[in-house]
């Protein structure tokens, strides 16, 4: 499917030079950027971290307090 995207010129000559460097046309420099920002956004790391405090013996207030001490 064709998309019409708009860039700003710094970001239009960064694709350019990305593109050149890695030898691959700008629509595919595109898609692989889509990927990665999908790939980064999606739900599963959510999913994955669900459930990992779950049966330990810690109170999750106190150890967040102790963190923020350190700061």
């Amino acid at each position: 499917m064709r998309t019409i995207v708009q860039l700003p010129d710094d970001q239009l000559r960064q694709l350019a030079e990305l593109s050149r460097r890695e030898k691959i046309s700008r629509a595919e420099a595109i898609r692989r950027a889509v990927a990665e920002y999908a790939r980064k956004r999606s739900a599963g790391g959510i999913r994955k971290a669900f459930g990992l405090w779950r049966g330990r013996r810690r109170d999750g207030l106190a150890y967040e307090r102790r963190l923020r001490r350190e700061w």
